[in-house]
């Protein structure tokens, strides 16, 4: 049996362990494999695509693979023309500037290099290694479709919700549709589990994030039929929201206090998280102490999965992360 699926029912004794980012640029076997291939060849190739997703439970030892895949893999197959800068990141060739943008885009047919890449990876998995797919949350997709890439300011997004609030509802309510079809693609193919990131729906106030964000967030959940994780960033001020949004657990950043926050304590949901990535760079000590703060915090909750608050860093050292895992393997829970 799967240990993470065994924390979805809250009956592991043993605490799962993944990494948002796990398969990625602080891998030495990836860097070998990214000097010959673009990453936009990377992201489209299907053997790539199962071997850097298998990377990180081989070298980690962690308990699930998350598919090697972009946050706007779903945008680039609805009509948006994106590339990869090893810079700046996604860059949107044909952002969504007005209105009238619509009528140059089309709903997800298919993902082929997914649809090969998931069975290829789940052959090579151990059979007690489920795969986590993914995708962007509406509004975070949304914030890159504007802005044209990344942003700091998210100018561009202010401006279009306040001057075209029923166009903004639209592309949402588009966005929402296929994030459904895309998730559902890959529920079809062999993923296990799903996790929605939110990455940039902690930009925007409670009041907002519920009228704005939390129905069409709700709807995916609603609509696709697996365990579920919604992760959002920057999230302290919107946990009680959060708490509606009908995911199986919620995955926190190092904004919430699991020791503290009486919203998650209430909470019927499992909690994920929320080890501060830049403590990957401390030493072993002050790793040590504060892993194991977050592991004496997570006992109050039935369901718990071991992850960070974001993404692990390109220069972190992989002696960092595997003494994480570990370290969390080592803690035992009591039913």
């Amino acid at each position: 049996m799967s240990l993470i699926l065994e924390a979805f029912k809250g009956k592991n004794k043993t605490i799962p362990v993944w990494f948002m980012r796990q398969a990625g640029r602080f891998l030495p076997q990836y860097r070998e494999i990214r000097k010959n291939h673009t990453l936009d060849e990377m992201f489209r190739d299907p053997a790539t695509v199962a071997q850097v997703t298998c990377l990180p439970v081989d070298t980690l030892k962690v308990d699930a693979a998350i598919l090697f895949a972009d946050i706007l893999t779903l945008p680039m197959h609805l009509g948006f023309k994106i590339t990869f800068d090893p810079q700046h990141g996604p860059v949107i060739a044909n952002p969504f500037i007005a209105p009238s943008d619509f009528k140059k885009l089309h709903d997800l047919d298919d993902v082929p290099h997914l649809r090969k890449a998931i069975p290829m990876i789940n052959e090579s998995l151990p059979g007690h290694i489920p795969l986590i797919g993914f995708a962007g949350a509406p509004f975070t997709v949304l914030c890159y479709l504007i802005e044209g890439g990344s942003s700091t300011n998210f100018r561009k997004v202010f401006k279009f919700m306040a001057e075209n609030p029923k166009e903004f509802y639209r592309l949402m309510n588009f966005l929402t549709t296929n994030t459904i079809t895309y998730l559902n693609l890959q529920k079809s193919a062999g993923i296990r589990i799903f996790q929605l990131f939110d990455s940039w729906g902690g930009i925007l106030r409670k009041e907002d994030y519920e009228q704005y964000l939390l129905p069409h967030v709700q709807r995916i959940f609603n609509e696709v039929d697996l365990p579920s994780i919604y992760y959002l960033k920057n999230c302290a001020h919107l946990i009680e929201a959060m708490d509606l949004c009908r995911s199986d657990f919620l995955s926190v950043c190092e904004t919430v206090d699991l020791g503290t926050n009486s919203i998650l304590k209430k909470s019927k949901k499992g909690i994920q998280g929320n080890l501060f990535q830049g403590l990957l760079y401390a030493d072993d000590k002050t790793l040590e102490k504060e892993v194991r703060k977050i592991l004496k915090d997570s006992k109050q909750f039935k369901k718990y999965i071991f992850n960070l608050s974001h993404g692990i860093q390109p220069d972190v050292p992989v002696e960092k992360v595997k003494l994480v895992v570990e370290l969390v393997h080592s803690v035992k829970r009591s039913l």
